[in-house]
């Protein structure tokens, strides 16, 4: 080759090199989010997106999101899953265990982020948390370990209760082991252990009555995409009827709940967006370890507790992460 036209072949290439670059770069990543609930609670969506932006994923410039929610109709969980795939989006996000067996089961190609699931292992999403092995990974939320601990702190607050009423979404697979756990430690602990099965919207007022029919002095709900969406309705269940309860998620205690105790969700998100990240940027999703979470938040209503004619034990509330008063 005459050193003109390799001159012209180097520049040449260095013109296109620019401009393969950029055009990766406008490539716009399709996200898809997924939740069993009615819809993303605005916090957690705000955290996600601002932990990817930092991550260098701008919404409208290289990435894009299509949101998609079974509203609490466990029949549309895999109809919702399908549309997802069809639509050919390149990372599909799952908040729960509902929607990540959904999609698992929808699809064994396209990555998987769940921010968070419950139990991957059990529920047989993945292999183990250190090796998921296929095409989930993300976080968990540990949730049958919290359940004896969340009778524990009821029995701290309330060293009365004796029969405590379980509100759990039956057709989800996690609840069930959190169940479990908490009738391991209600046998420990001396307490009787009476289960509310919800499926469905339509059956809180059912399990309401049975609460009241079975004479509980107490009640724990477990924490998943139905129960979260009527947390309104299930904190008032309990202030009417003068029940202390425990819950899994700090925004009951907002709505007016006792108290709380577990993961922080808004912070599972934002650190999914990193798993989001790597698996975008190249990352095999069955080489993602999945984490698990090392905090868990312990929130108190002391405008509730008095509501309730409870005293909060000094060394409890010295253990809170938050009071609200």
């Amino acid at each position: 080759m005459r050193r003109r036209d390799f001159i012209t072949v180097l520049g040449a290439a260095a013109i296109a090199r620019p401009l393969l670059v950029r055009a990766e770069s406008h490539r716009v990543y399709v996200v898809g989010v997924f939740r069993a609930g009615a819809t993303l609670p605005a916090e957690r969506r705000a955290v996600f997106s601002e932990a990817l932006r930092k991550l260098g994923w701008i919404e409208g410039k290289n990435i894009a999101f299509v949101d998609r929610f079974a509203e609490n109709r466990i029949e549309r969980l895999s109809e919702v899953a399908a549309e997802l795939v069809r639509l050919k989006v390149d990372i599909i996000v799952v908040i729960g265990t509902q929607a990540a067996i959904a999609v698992r089961r929808a699809t064994s190609s396209i990555p998987i982020v769940m921010a968070p699931g419950s139990d991957p292992v059990e529920v047989g999403l993945v292999a183990s948390l250190a090796r998921p092995g296929g095409n989930v990974t993300g976080l968990s939320i540990m949730a049958p370990e919290v359940g004896g601990k969340r009778l524990e702190l009821l029995k701290e607050i309330f060293p009365g209760a004796s029969r405590v009423a379980v509100l759990w979404n039956a057709d989800t697979p996690s609840s069930a082991l959190v169940f479990k756990e908490i009738k391991h430690a209600a046998t420990i602990l001396g307490i009787e252990v009476q289960p509310l099965e919800v499926a469905g919207s339509s059956g809180f007022d059912g399990a309401f009555e049975a609460a009241v029919r079975e004479r509980v002095d107490a009640l724990i709900a477990i924490e998943d995409p139905l129960t979260f969406d009527h947390r309104e309705r299930i904190v008032r269940f309990a202030i009417d009827r003068r029940l202390p309860a425990v819950y899994g998620q700090r925004e009951f205690v907002e709505a007016g709940g006792l108290m709380a105790y577990g993961v922080n969700f808004v912070d599972l998100m934002r650190r999914g967006a990193s798993y989001v990240d790597k698996v975008l940027r190249g990352t095999d999703p069955s080489d993602l370890p999945i984490e698990q979470p090392t905090k868990f938040d312990l929130v108190i209503n002391l405008k509730t507790a008095k509501a309730l004619g409870l005293v909060v034990p000094p060394t409890l509330l010295a253990r809170a992460d938050e009071v609200i008063e």
